[in-house]
């Protein structure tokens, strides 16, 4: 159906209130900020009113001259709510957090010109627009690093941005030209119809999944996610606002095209997989909370290339809404966690457990999963082997906790607990699932059935995480060991290489030039 949505009119009101603040780019703007918030709040309530308008009169396309140019689905209808609602709380703690800062004004303005940027995005119909709102973002995102620019460790970040960024629009646009030549046709809806494809045409595919790993920081192009915290906090919770996210946002709305590829698909298993796995056990050795937040951003970004690889899709869309919801708060009050932390009284660990404890421990929690999964097959259908291997992976990680309370010298209370929190989260895993597929299954291409790749991907993805989280759950066993604390070294600082993308780029060189 054509015709206007409503949420197309939310990018204009907040680039109309950004161009106010050109004008007073210094500290204290006064009332320019209740303009600020009021255009969040305005943005907030198109995304509402476009969710009725879609509920109502089904699916919506702006189109100018016969080209699609917006559109609004369940898809987008779900990312511009998130986008807008993030953005609206990042602008008000944004006007508490800046009081009296000498570029106050052109922050808010940068901020807004921001949330315009991907609110253009998320709904983009073609990958003319798509391009346009990376751009847009990317110039936006580079003078938000740099707020402070007498920090070289700023103008670092900015530099490695800009140029993981840029290289990002590189590949999107070298995929539009190969698409248009080979398909004929840039448009969201014809790509994803697209029954043969040609050898260049995947070609056009792989640099589409090259573009999606640049936008989501995946390895080895992570480093510049850990150093935004040069920026004010505001700007590493809107990143998760469509930023951060943005390259699983663009393979969920070229879905159909995306699928066609086996290979593009394994590509994307095998470096979400990684990236999660490396993100996860970087993480663990950091003791700056907001470092520890970027690390577990960067393995949460990782485990949603790999559920897109997978195929699946909902999912995967589930998971960018969830996190960034979690991310964005976990940023906005990292400074009152810190406090709390420091004032809890740390006792130590209640209980180390032996191998024994840990192997019963993953055998109970796959023992769990697997009854909940035949409940679940039996009320809501066949479970794809993707999604039981996703499921499995999950598993793996509240074994850790059940590890603890099966330990030798764990009180009952804490195994009663451990094991019920693993038996809730195999149960919410599959209540979640049924709930994305429910809300944007119907949009969303079918999971591929698992060919002999799509098998060994999967005996490779969930083989590895298994070892991983046994290790994980064996650690207090072997922490104290002299070689642990010099690996602990490498670990933590990522086995250098975000030195090496460093090196590569140049950055320390071009950080001093600025």
């Amino acid at each position: 159906m054509t015709s206007l949505p409503l949420t197309a009119f939310a990018p204009a009101v907040l680039l109309l209130a950004a161009f106010f603040f050109l004008l007073r780019q210094g500290p204290r703007p006064g009332r320019l900020l209740l303009l600020a918030n009021m255009a969040a709040a305005a943005g907030l309530a198109l995304g509402l009113a476009g969710v009725v308008q879609l509920l109502l009169a089904g699916q919506q396309v702006l189109s100018l001259g016969g080209v699609a140019i917006l559109r609004l689905n369940p898809v987008s209808a779900t990312m511009i709510l998130l986008v807008s609602f993030v953005g609206w709380v990042v602008v008000r703690y944004s006007s508490r957090y800046l009081d009296g800062e000498q570029r106050e004004g052109r922050f808010h303005g940068l901020i807004l010109a921001a949330v315009a940027s991907v609110l253009v995005t998320v709904q983009a119909a073609n990958l003319p627009v798509l391009i346009l709102g990376f751009v847009m973002i990317g110039l936006l995102l580079r003078q938000l690093l740099l707020f402070y620019p007498e920090r070289a460790e700023a103008r670092r970040a900015a530099t490695k941005f800009t140029g993981v960024w840029a290289a990002g629009d590189v590949s999107l646009v070298l995929a539009s030209a190969i698409l248009w030549i080979t398909q004929g046709t840039l448009n969201f809806v014809a790509l994803g119809a697209t029954s043969e494809l040609t050898p260049v045409a995947q070609l056009g595919i792989g640099l589409l999944v090259l573009a999606s790993v640049l936008k989501t920081a995946a390895l080895p192009t992570h480093g510049w996610v850990t150093e935004v915290m040069e920026a004010p906090t505001p700007v590493s919770a809107l990143l998760h606002a469509g930023i951060i996210n943005s390259g699983g946002v663009m393979l969920i709305m070229l879905a159909g095209l995306v699928q066609q590829s086996p290979g593009a698909m394994g590509v994307l298993v095998a470096i979400g997989g990684l990236t999660a796995l490396f993100g996860a056990l970087v993480m663990l050795t950091q003791s700056a909370v907001k470092t520890a937040l970027a690390w577990s951003t960067i393995a949460q970004m990782g485990f949603m290339l790999l559920q897109c690889g997978l195929g699946l899709w909902p999912l995967a869309l589930l998971h960018i809404v969830a996190h960034s919801l979690y991310k964005a708060h976990a940023f906005l009050s990292s400074g009152k966690a810190v406090r709390e932390v420091n004032a809890i009284r740390k006792p130590g660990p209640v209980a180390v457990p032996s191998i024994a404890a840990v192997t019963r421990s993953f055998v109970l929690g796959l023992v769990l999963f697997a009854g909940v999964a035949a409940i679940f097959s039996v009320l809501g259908g066949h479970k794809s082997p993707q999604a039981l291997a996703l499921g499995t992976i999950l598993v793996f990680g509240v074994s850790y906790l059940i590890a603890q309370g099966l330990a030798d010298a764990a009180p009952a209370a804490l195994t009663r607990r451990t094991v019920g929190a693993s038996l809730a989260t195999t149960i919410a895993y599959f209540a979640f699932q049924w709930v994305a597929q429910a809300l944007w299954g119907s949009s969303l291409p079918a999971v591929p059935t698992a060919g002999p790749l799509e098998w060994a991907l999967i005996v490779l993805a969930v083989s590895s995480f298994g070892l991983v989280a046994f290790a994980q759950a064996l650690f207090p066993l072997w922490a104290h060991h002299p070689t642990t604390a010099g690996l602990r070294v490498h670990v933590a600082n990522g086995f250098y290489l975000n030195a090496l993308l460093d090196r590569f780029l140049g950055g320390f060189q071009l950080a001093h030039k600025q």
